[in-house]
């Protein structure tokens, strides 16, 4: 099972990044997809979500819309939408993935976002 996260990089204030987590090893369809990110000092929190079938997804208040989550199953692949980045969007940001007791993390993309 893997998840790689790709995307991520440095941005000033304003810009979009795209992050993108690739997954194999598994069947992809069959699971729910997160975005988490972590700052340093503070607690893991839940971005986005989106359904197995990519019909519903929810949001945290912070990034409502300026982030959007999405997802090709056909190629395995996750995808975070970021605009009008801020500073304090800054953070590692992890795909997961969820299935019944079934639950995977991805290794991380930093993202910095600073003038």
């Amino acid at each position: 099972v893997q998840l790689v996260e790709s995307g991520g990089g440095s941005v000033q204030p304003g810009g979009s990044l795209r992050l993108s987590c690739a997954a194999s090893g598994f069947t992809f369809g069959s699971y729910v997809m997160n975005w988490y990110r972590q700052a340093p000092g503070k607690e893991r929190e839940l971005v986005a979500h989106i359904t197995s079938a990519g019909d519903k997804t929810t949001y945290a208040d912070s990034i409502k819309g300026r982030f959007t989550i999405s997802r090709d199953n056909a190629k395995n692949t996750v995808y975070l939408q970021m605009n009008s980045l801020k500073p304090e969007d800054t953070a590692m940001y992890y795909c997961n993935a969820v299935y019944s007791r079934y639950n995977y993390w991805g290794r991380g993309t930093q993202v910095t976002v600073s003038s």
